[in-house]
């Protein structure tokens, strides 16, 4: 019996080829997670579509991959993850050969991706996803004494707004100009606001009720 014939079979390869994709760009695997998920992904096409269609479909799925990574690096929004996400399933719906193939290669495809993750407990993160969000704040502990001190002694001081705070923007401290952050409010320019809390060299300022 031709094992391709099986309807669920596509779930099986789509979702390893996806898995261990998804999982080289989350981990340092060392291109051998590229190199499982390129054959699986390869080996779902080649079966299912003609050599025509086999590289367009190759090129919307790896294209979809790419745009995650992009979102990922770059934008962090989830905009392009989404619609790379879209590309991938799109493109191994497209390939299947009936609907109840196709909805299992879908399947796939996200519990392959979304399995991946687990990848991030067991092997070394790659040093890209570390740069979306500063992790280590800027305590004394950490040892950011110098700057540090000087910015604690606001707190509680009053200032007034240079521009919009939305949130973030300028704030005016005797004579001297800050960069500050509010607690998720849109404080408009000219506004009396106080420092309630500093950390490290990060600012963040309330406006002052009688405003």
């Amino acid at each position: 019996m031709d094992i391709f014939s099986l309807t669920w079979i596509g779930f099986v390869i789509t979702g390893l080829g996806t898995l261990f994709l998804i999982g080289e760009v989350l981990v340092n695997a060392r291109g051998l997670f590229a190199l499982l998920g390129i054959g699986f992904i390869t080996v779902y096409f080649g079966a299912y579509v003609e050599t025509g269609s086999f590289i367009i479909m190759l090129i919307i799925y790896f294209v979809g991959i790419l745009l995650i990574i992009i979102d990922g690096k770059l934008l962090n929004d989830g905009t392009l993850a989404t619609l790379g996400l879209a590309a991938m399933v799109s493109a191994v719906a497209l390939a299947a050969p009936d609907l109840t193939s196709g909805l299992y290669a879908v399947i796939g495809v996200i519990l392959g991706g979304g399995a991946s993750f687990f990848f991030m407990k067991v092997f070394k993160r790659r040093e890209m996803w570390t740069k979306l969000t500063l992790k280590d704040q800027l305590t004394k502990e950490a040892g950011y004494n110098s700057m540090n001190s000087s910015y604690e002694e606001m707190v509680n001081e009053e200032a007034i707004t240079m521009n919009d705070l939305r949130p973030i923007g300028t704030i005016k401290v005797e004579n001297e100009y800050y960069s500050a952050i509010s607690n998720g409010q849109w404080i408009p320019k000219d506004s009396h606001v106080r420092i309630v809390q500093v950390d490290g060299t990060k600012i963040l300022v309330e406006k002052l009720k009688n405003e």
